[in-house]
């Protein structure tokens, strides 16, 4: 298992085709304020990449670019949401089809409320990750080591876990409900980006 760093966009070839987990790392979490500073992308079979873009960044990146954009891959989050919007914003691109696995989490662990990436490797997986770096500076011009391991670890998990829900989806009778989901959530960002963040427009009031 091997973590590859990059800088401003993923080498050729990198990937082996099929899914791909894929997160985000930005400044904060208000979008057009706090810009995209590094992208995790994973292909399920032991590594990952993290590609980070400069503050002054033209976010070019045609090589990962062409991965978020490739409707044969689908593209494995953890709150798709907010990373399919930043992605958007800053690298142009839909990073779909999609498949959310704290969306996943919400339709089939109704006995909790706990839905954090942390939880559910946890429970499903039986192993223990950290979140002490999520909150780390991630503008900065260096990187740590506990920083690069940390977002390494927000992909590392996603396809093993996409299997398990996708049993327990299955066993609820709410595989088609979570696709429906699932198609949405580009929509939903493109609201998020639109000055929709906190309204919900299907409401009576």
């Amino acid at each position: 298992m091997t973590v590859y760093f990059h800088e401003e966009d993923l080498p050729e070839g990198a990937l082996a085709p099929g899914p791909v987990a894929v997160d985000t790392e930005t400044m904060g979490l208000q979008l057009g304020r706090d810009r995209l500073c590094v992208v995790q992308i994973a292909d399920g079979r032991g590594d990952e990449h993290l590609v980070r873009f400069a503050p002054r960044s033209d976010y070019a990146a045609p090589n990962l670019k062409a991965v978020l954009a490739d409707p044969a891959r689908l593209k494995i989050y953890h709150f798709a949401r907010f990373d399919i919007a930043s992605i958007r914003a800053y690298l142009g691109v839909m990073a779909e089809p999609v498949y959310c696995t704290k969306t996943a989490s919400r339709l089939i662990r109704t006995y909790t409320d706990r839905h954090g990436l942390k939880e559910l490797v946890r429970e499903l997986l039986g192993l223990e990750i950290s979140k002490q770096q999520q909150t780390s500076d991630w503008g900065a011009p260096e990187l740590s080591d506990a920083q690069k391991d940390y977002a390494a670890s927000d992909v590392r998990y996603l396809h093993a876990l996409k299997e398990r829900l996708d049993e327990r989806l299955e066993r609820e009778g709410r595989v088609r409900l979570a696709q429906a989901c699932f198609d949405f959530l580009p929509h939903r960002a493109l609201l998020d980006l639109a000055g929709w963040p906190e309204v919900d427009i299907f409401a009576h009031v």
